[in-house]
């Protein structure tokens, strides 16, 4: 039995404009954690990013169906999504995979935004 069911949603951010990474947390810490902490069906996501690099949502959902559905109606709107629009351009991979396992260490998950610079 899988643990979850994943989706990768990842921009180059190699053309970005400069401040990209600053706007990227801004934008992540002040309106997208909200949203995706209410989102039904959604077990976690993660934002990932390596500066001049690349910016990744990282989702892990409940279902096959919630994910699915996601994927098909983030896919069909992705050029025009706020990331997209903060970076410039539209994703370069929206990936499903099968998440295997999960374990949650001593520490526990940390809630809110990371270590970047705000």
């Amino acid at each position: 039995m899988s643990a979850g069911y994943g989706l990768s949603v990842r921009w180059s951010l190699a053309d970005a404009p400069e401040g990209v990474e600053a706007a990227l947390r801004e934008y992540v810490v002040g309106e997208s954690m909200g949203k995706f902490a209410r989102r039904e069906g959604l077990s976690f996501k993660t934002w990932r990013m390596r500066e001049g690099e690349w910016f990744e949502g990282t989702y892990v959902w409940a279902t096959r169906a919630a994910r699915d559905s996601f994927a098909q109606t983030f896919a069909a709107e992705a050029a025009t999504s706020p990331g997209s629009k903060i970076i410039g351009s539209a994703p370069e991979l929206i990936e499903p995979f099968e998440v295997v396992a999960i374990a949650e260490g001593p520490s526990g998950f940390s809630y809110g935004a990371g270590p970047g610079e705000m």
